[in-house]
């Protein structure tokens, strides 16, 4: 094969703007190298089980599994808890009549947003009773019978998006591709839409870009617990402006429109609605001017349907109630945080004794309240709730600040009682542990450092009573992090040393950074798979350290919002302070370092070798943003506020400001169908750097989005790194 897509770059080894092509890539490479399995298995989760549910009766497990670890395709299968014997519910390449899927264009962005690469069944959604799956494929709706395994085609307009079954398993509503939410009898009958958009850019039940992409709220439609009526979004991009993503490599295809909320312009207009399945429809009123996110929305038996909506600043967020009779709201708590409330799943909802729950930062830490009591510590940091019932709450936290109950990079399973003075109690051992309970059973999928990918038991009462089986292949090679806290911050890190490396035989080695290092993306975690990537860097020759400075989650409140409207101050200091205090420690050439990263990643490695030559010699970005006016509302407005209000925040921020001091080696890498991080940010710079002189190179990868899911593409662009940086870093 030819160089990746033929790619056409500037290189720092030639003149300023002369075309050069970048080394060939051959179709010699081995099947079996790491780069393309790791590429092929999709980061090995290829054939591993996902996606849990316990019927309530906790009589069987659904989950999702390919039939093997070179098989995208997700099946959906039940585990029966008394027997442990597994079987196929339904399986696509069946109910597809051995077809190739047929993904609309809305799907597409949908499985985009989640960074969803698999293929098959890749969400299902239950009745009440865990007896009724609905699911989409190519489009079409689909349902099973959970206990006997059959499943069936139901006649819907389509393309279809979302499907979701009412509680007592009568109906399942769905969204379309034209804006509408429909409902069908899941014996077949009946199909009708409960809400038509008006015009172009109205849809009803679907989140709007900006929910899917930044609030992790990816549905627009909630049925009510007696099945009788919805709660559902209405959402109007009208106001947002256009963007078109064009693909230079195809000049005769129509550029894609898309609706993109740049920071500091228009957002999508969203309300809620209760739509009757008897007609009847009301809106639902809150203060949407000064609460325009609609960001959470519970409906279930605890109470009245709850939502969560937040300033635009996300400086102030109210969680209200909705009576279902009238749409009126009623304050239940208001919150304001001066830096930014950050938003979690599974919250805000109810006991079912009707207390309120949820998680806050009031106290210094990041704890659980349970009705007017916070029942977590310090100790503990909330990262989610998992599921609220009558025996108490699951939830998902790392270490507090004091690492007393769990290491840094940790992340554990706890549940809580709902009486007073209950106590924390953890699920599995440490490492990184997630649970999903009902019926008295529990599925518990565990992590570690010591071995590849995850073990995934089902408990009854605490004792095992089955393992369900992992197709995922076996990584071609064994990460091998020390985890440390480095210097006087404590910064959580880990290093990854060539495998059989000798210091007296082989001396310092050059050092490459390998960070995310910004909000939601912790990369320091006590398991083996994420770190493979890290360790084949280090097998070619480098020190590796990955750190999770200020800014990236697992920590406390206050290490999160350091970098409120700092972003290029705080991380990158955090990098450099992370580098030189494990100096002292691993054998670190602090002459060759090098730094490599995607999306915040990619910014912060140009932001290293612009900002700081002198400690940093060369640097990949790969998707990198390099001017903050140009991403989205709800990400960038909530780190550095309003542009219109703090131009100089986004100046300070800015790659392009900073263009003209680049005197080390650059590597730029960028999708041109990116809709999150549009290649315009790369354009930008390339031509801020050529303006002023600064030889660098960039690498465009025709038809490739924010994600790199094509095996060729992967693969290649880590071997084409390692020769970036080996040729920078000589000698």
């Amino acid at each position: 094969m030819p160089s990746l897509f033929g790619a056409l770059l500037r290189t720092s080894d030639h003149r300023v703007g002369q075309a050069v092509w970048f080394g060939a890539m051959t179709t010699d490479t081995p099947a079996d190298t790491f780069p393309r399995q790791y590429a092929r298995t999709l980061r090995y989760t290829v054939g591993a089980p996902r996606s849990f549910t316990v019927a309530p009766d906790g009589s069987r497990v659904l989950f999702l599994r390919s039939r093997t670890g070179g098989d995208r395709a997700n099946l959906l299968w039940a585990l029966d808890t008394a027997t442990g014997a597994e079987r196929i519910v339904a399986d696509p390449a069946v109910l597809l009549g051995g077809g190739e899927e047929d993904l609309s264009a809305e799907e597409k962005a949908r499985r985009e947003r989640s960074r969803e690469g698999a293929a098959g069944i890749v969400g299902y959604a239950l009745d009440d009773a865990g007896a009724v799956a609905a699911f989409a494929l190519s489009g079409r709706l689909f349902t099973a019978d959970a206990a006997t395994g059959a499943a069936r085609e139901l006649p819907a307009a389509g393309p279809l998006l979302d499907p979701r079954p009412s509680p007592d398993g009568a109906y399942v509503a769905y969204a379309t591709t034209l804006g509408q939410l429909r409902i069908t009898r899941t014996d077949g009958s009946g199909d009708r839409a409960l809400a038509e958009p008006e015009r172009d850019g109205i849809t009803w039940g679907q989140a709007e870009f900006i929910a899917q992409e930044e609030m992790d709220r990816d549905r627009g439609y909630w049925w009510s617990p007696d099945s009788d009526r919805l709660l559902v979004a209405r959402a109007d991009d009208a106001p947002v402006r256009r963007w078109w993503i064009a693909d230079p490599a195809n000049p005769a295809s129509t550029p894609a429109e898309i609706a993109y909320p740049a920071a500091g312009t228009p957002n999508a207009e969203v309300g809620l609605w209760l739509l009757g399945l008897d007609g009847s429809r009301t809106e639902v009123n809150w203060d949407r001017a000064a609460f325009p996110y609609l960001a959470r929305v519970h409906w279930s038996t605890g109470g009245a349907p709850l939502l969560l909506v937040q300033a635009r600043d996300q400086r102030s967020q109210q969680i209200r109630s909705v009576d279902p009779a009238t749409g009126e709201t009623e304050l239940l708590a208001e919150e304001h945080d001066p830096a930014w409330l950050e938003l979690f799943s599974g919250v805000p909802a109810w006991t079912p004794d009707g207390r309120l729950v949820r998680i806050s930062d009031e106290s210094g830490a990041r704890a659980l309240v349970i009705g007017d009591r916070t029942v977590t510590g310090g100790e503990l940091h909330l990262r989610s709730v998992v599921s609220v019932g009558a025996d108490g709450v699951l939830f998902s936290a790392s270490a507090g600040a004091d690492h007393a109950v769990l290491e840094p990079g940790a992340i554990g399973a706890f549940t809580i009682g709902l009486e007073d003075g209950a106590q924390p109690v953890a699920l599995g051992e440490a490492g990184v542990v997630a649970a999903v309970r009902a019926g008295g059973v529990t599925v518990l999928s565990s992590a570690d450092p010591a071995w590849a990918g995850a073990r995934v038991e089902v408990l009854r009462e605490d004792e095992a009573v089955a393992t369900i089986a992992s197709y995922a292949e076996t990584p071609l090679l064994t990460a091998r992090p020390a985890f440390t806290l480095a210097g006087e911050r404590r910064i959580p890190c880990a290093v990854f040393l060539p495998t059989g490396y000798d210091r007296e035989r082989d001396g310092l080695l050059p050092v490459l950074m390998d960070p995310y290092g910004g909000p939601h993306g912790q990369r320091v975690i006590r398991s083996h798979n994420p770190h493979l990537t890290s360790q084949w860097f280090a097998d070619q020759g480098f020190a590796v350290i990955v750190a999770d400075g200020r800014g990236t989650p697992g920590n406390s409140p206050a290490w999160e919002k350091s970098v409120a409207f700092d972003f290029a101050g705080v991380t990158l200091d955090d990098q450099v302070a992370a580098l030189r205090a494990l100096a002292g420690e691993y054998p670190l050439d602090l002459g060759r370092v090098g730094i490599r990263g995607w999306s915040y990643g990619g910014y912060l490695s140009a932001l290293a070798v612009l900002r700081r030559p002198d400690v940093f010699h060369a640097g990949v970005a790969g998707a990198p943003v390099t001017d903050w006016q140009l991403y989205d509302t709800h990400y960038t407005e909530r780190y550095l506020g309003h542009p219109g209000e703090r131009p100089e925040v986004y100046a300070a921020n800015s790659l392009i400001e900073g263009a003209p001091g680049l005197e080390r080696p650059l590597l730029i890498v960028h999708g041109l169908a990116d809709d999150n991080v549009v290649a315009a940010h790369t354009l930008r710079l390339s031509s801020a750097l050529l303006a002023a002189g600064r030889p660098h190179s960039v690498l465009p990868l025709s038809g490739v989005t924010h994600m790199t899911p094509q095996e060729q593409v992967a693969e290649n662009l880590l071997l084409l790194q390692v020769d970036f940086l080996e040729k920078a870093l000589a000698g």
